[in-house]
């Protein structure tokens, strides 16, 4: 189950399933993105609800990922069970700044540095007041490394 727990960080669990993998058996890069993926939509869903109907309600707004910054760290395997952990680092005018990380228990795997830009009609568009309130409910740790 998909949570914020008290330190302002969204926390969902994922496991790790065969098609997640590559031919040596590590999770491959790419499947870490669809893992973050989902970890800002849940957030966005606790938040503010559903993208569809955040989207039809605010006269077709909606989010682009402008810049995302990967390291990896270590790699995961089949069946490990995952902690994607997601919040807000910053917020600007039409930008939200998220950091995430994805943890096997205490073991930092992966971790990313994510601008997500408000559009709307293809141009980037101030965040809406009551969405900039509710990411700010969000804000974590400092730093990419407390969690």
């Amino acid at each position: 189950m998909s949570e914020i727990d008290l330190s302002g960080v969204h926390r969902l669990p994922v496991r790790v399933y065969y098609e997640d993998t590559d031919f040596s058996g590590f999770v491959y890069h790419a499947s870490y993105l669809r893992f973050m993926e989902r970890g800002r939509t849940e957030l966005l869903r606790i938040l503010a609800g559903d993208q569809s109907d955040l989207h039809r309600d605010a006269a077709g707004l909606h989010f682009v990922v402008r810049r995302m910054v990967l390291d990896f760290a270590r790699p995961a395997r089949m069946d490990d069970l995952l902690d994607v952990r997601t919040w807000t680092a910053a917020m600007k005018g039409a930008s939200m700044h998220l950091a995430q990380e994805v943890r096997r228990g205490d073991d930092l795997l992966v971790t990313a540095e994510v601008v997500v830009a408000c559009v709307r009609d293809a141009r980037a568009i101030r965040l809406p007041d009551g969405l900039r309130a509710a990411f700010g409910r969000a804000a974590g740790p400092a730093s990419s490394t407390n969690p």
